[in-house]
């Protein structure tokens, strides 16, 4: 029987309207005060972007797949040479309440897989509290937070 391939799937509810969060996940200038540091621009549907991570002294292309308003984010990423879909899907629970789920994958159910499977499960659960800690109390979870795995440690 062969190994099933690795994929990641978190989740998380977020306390404001399904519009806010969207524009908060697809806009620079928002993302920028809870997730990256900076990103050559917004999210949008064939387009490619830079995001820059405070802990990282690089860049990592953004190649965005589809957008659906309010609803729905892709976008490909390399992971060590590889190209991995995310997919970022807001759900309305109420109309002042998001289920923000994030998938991302596959890869191989193999070391280098299983590195990346905690790696990456680990990042995108900081995403998502970083996410809902910032729209819900406009706090900053990442700053210094990773200072560590850079040269500022």
């Amino acid at each position: 029987m062969k190994d099933k391939s690795l994929e990641i799937k978190t989740a998380i509810q977020v306390l404001k309207p399904v519009n806010e969060v969207f524009e908060a996940i697809v806009d620079p200038n928002k993302m920028s005060k809870y997730f990256i540091s900076r990103s050559s621009g917004r999210l949008e549907t064939g387009k490619q972007v830079m995001w820059q991570f405070p802990e990282f002294n690089m860049e990592f292309p953004v190649k965005v797949v589809k957008i659906i308003k309010d609803e729905y984010i892709s976008f490909n990423w390399d992971a060590e040479g590889t190209e991995l879909l995310v997919e970022i899907t807001l759900t309305p629970r109420g109309e002042s309440s998001t289920l923000v789920t994030v998938s991302e994958g596959s890869r191989d159910n193999d070391e280098k897989g299983i590195q990346w499977l905690a790696g990456n499960s680990a990042g995108w659960a900081n995403f998502l509290a970083c996410l809902k800690a910032y729209l819900e109390y406009g706090i900053n979870l990442r700053k210094g937070a990773f200072d560590f795995m850079s040269d500022k440690g």
